[in-house]
């Protein structure tokens, strides 16, 4: 397994591209919030199931995943590997905080997420956060947090 030096503030090393994982999360390397429960989940990840790709990085593009700067901004995203003869599978929202926790051994604590009020509530106020992300982090611009 090859690794290399992931760009980001959380600055630990990542696998490369030709690595196994069971989930890649495509994170915000530029929000306190998003970083720290990045670090947490590294250091939960000791199997080194997960692939993560800060989208704040300089050489990270969105058109090379085939989605714009602004999706990947709006809302957290996260994409299965291909298996099967299958394309890898994108998830986004709650769902890719599912996957995360299940790769590191928390799968018994996720399923409850997934019974209907529970998974209601979670989605509702995963959206009202992701809404607000850059104004709860201070990092509110006239591009970014202005209401027209």
């Amino acid at each position: 397994m090859d690794l290399v030096k992931d760009p980001s503030p959380t600055g630990s090393l990542t696998r490369s591209t030709t690595d196994t994982h069971t989930v890649e999360v495509f994170y915000d390397g530029e929000c306190p919030l998003c970083i720290r429960e990045i670090k947490l989940l590294r250091w939960l990840d000791r199997k080194q199931n997960i692939r993560f790709t800060d989208i704040a990085a300089a050489e990270f593009t969105a058109a090379d995943y085939g989605k714009t700067p602004d999706q990947f901004m709006d809302e957290i995203h996260g994409r299965l590997p291909a298996k099967d003869g299958q394309p890898a599978q994108w998830i986004i929202g709650v769902e890719v905080f599912r996957q995360l926790y299940a790769a590191v051994g928390f799968g018994r604590l996720v399923w409850p997420t997934r019974l209907p009020g529970i998974s209601h509530a979670m989605d509702f106020g995963y959206h009202l956060f992701a809404k607000n992300r850059l104004r709860l982090t201070g990092r509110c611009t006239k591009d970014t947090c202005e209401v027209s």
